[in-house]
């Protein structure tokens, strides 16, 4: 079954992730179902919520007998596109950057590393893991002989949009955006914005109007 991924809410995206998290666990734990009851509590939703965004996708499991894990597991890696590797960039070699970088669950979940860029004389040539900071003037020719398929930005702000529309020309397709300003696109090109002072201010409401 085939799903149009503009069909499908980004919150039910997140998640799916979070289904999957929690069903690798239990499929090491030995467990071999799950119901919709259990995937809820784990997730902090419903289990409605739960068998709607499955629904989305096809028919898991059977009512009463609950969802069987290892096949459900096996199934949502391939629907978030985990049952392939992807080519990644980072640009930026600032602490985000760095981090990212050295982060060792990318490369779990199928996400590896082939190139750091910066514009930083004292940064470029400097080893980074199984990466070398390269410079950035050569990356609209690196991302074709790279094979990229995912840029992710840790850089100031005035310098992400330029940077951006040099990677869209060079041909990557999606792009995941930690820097504070918001970037355009054209509609052939996902982008995600990471927004730390956004998800800080989340929390801040959450405390404010907890009402205890």
């Amino acid at each position: 079954m085939t799903v149009h991924a503009k069909r499908i809410a980004d919150s039910t995206v997140r998640r799916l992730s979070m289904y999957l998290r929690y069903l690798e666990d239990l499929d090491q734990e030995g467990q071999t179902t799950a119901s919709s009851d259990a995937l809820a509590q784990l997730s902090g939703t419903t289990p409605a919520q739960v068998r709607k965004d499955l629904s989305f996708f096809g028919s898991f499991g059977k009512r009463g007998l609950g969802y069987p894990v290892h096949e459900l597991t096996t199934r949502l890696r391939e629907i978030l596109g985990l049952a392939q590797s992807w080519r990644v960039i980072i640009i930026g070699a600032g602490k985000i950057g760095s981090a990212l970088a050295e982060y060792r669950g990318f490369r779990q979940r199928g996400f590896t590393v082939v190139g750091v860029y910066d514009n930083s004389p004292e940064k470029i040539g400097r080893a980074w893991g199984d990466a070398t900071v390269r410079d950035i003037a050569a990356l609209a020719t690196d991302v074709r002989t790279l094979a990229v398929d995912i840029a992710v930005l840790a850089i100031p702000a005035d310098d992400a949009q330029h940077v951006v529309d040099d990677l869209v020309a060079a041909g990557v397709r999606a792009i995941l955006n930690f820097a504070p300003s918001q970037v355009h696109v054209p509609t052939h090109v996902a982008v995600k914005h990471v927004n730390m002072a956004m998800e800080l201010e989340g929390l801040s409401f959450a405390l404010t109007n907890r009402g205890d």
